[in-house]
């Protein structure tokens, strides 16, 4: 039997699935955008718990490479291989922000901008054609400022949190806010079914948002 946990911590929400091979049997989340070593072990727990599933009887485990913030998005990644080393399970590396627009495909069809939180007053952005609830990447994941996007990227129907941030730069808002873990561990169940590969390399973009001293002085 088949039992993926997916999970993912990189956007404001920590959030963790479970699904067996033919759809998601439990799915939990908490949203803390400073809270993921805090929650998301509990968070795995509990959803294993809620399905009757013990640690040992994952068969793999699918986490979200980001992009995202340095420390959130590092706690996954650490979480997912770390159990996978403990357990002798595959570890599928899943990016985020696919998870996001896979579920924005469930509302909508057409093309669609995700833009999640970056901090430092940018997002983290990438668009997709969406069509019978799959999204198809179009461009590679970036970081911007949003007034630095083209207009007609930000005119395309936006789903994650750059609206919420930055309204008047996004001006078509579709959910969802953050990533679900649902939508990522279904994709990541296709694309295993497929034969995708599907490395574990975070995708970060761009330096951690803490600086050494020297780092601090030098800029």
């Amino acid at each position: 039997m088949t039992l993926i946990l997916g999970i993912d911590t990189a956007t404001s929400a920590i959030a963790a699935a479970l699904h067996d091979g033919v759809d998601v049997v439990a799915d939990d989340a908490r949203v803390d955008p400073r809270g993921h070593t805090e929650h998301l072990a509990p968070l795995v727990e509990r959803v294993l718990a809620s399905a009757g599933v013990r640690p040992g009887d994952l068969t793999d485990i699918a986490v979200g490479t980001g992009p995202g913030p340095f420390t959130g998005l590092r706690v996954g990644l650490v979480t997912a291989v770390t159990m996978g080393h403990a357990l002798g399970v595959p570890v599928h590396g899943v990016c985020s922000l696919d998870a996001l627009a896979e579920n924005a495909s469930w509302l909508m069809e057409g093309e669609l901008l995700v833009a999640t939180d970056a901090r430092r007053k940018e997002v983290y952005w990438a668009t997709y054609a969406a069509t019978d609830s799959t999204a198809r990447r179009l461009t590679d994941p970036a970081v911007a400022r949003p007034a630095e996007l083209a207009a007609d990227l930000r005119s395309l129907p936006t789903v994650g949190r750059g609206p919420e941030l930055y309204p008047g730069l996004f001006p078509d808002p579709v959910g969802p806010l953050d990533v679900d873990a649902g939508a990522l561990v279904r994709l990541a169940a296709r694309r295993m079914a497929a034969g995708e590969p599907m490395p574990v390399e975070p995708l970060y973009l761009r330096r951690p948002d803490a600086l050494t001293t020297a780092e601090r002085a030098a800029r």
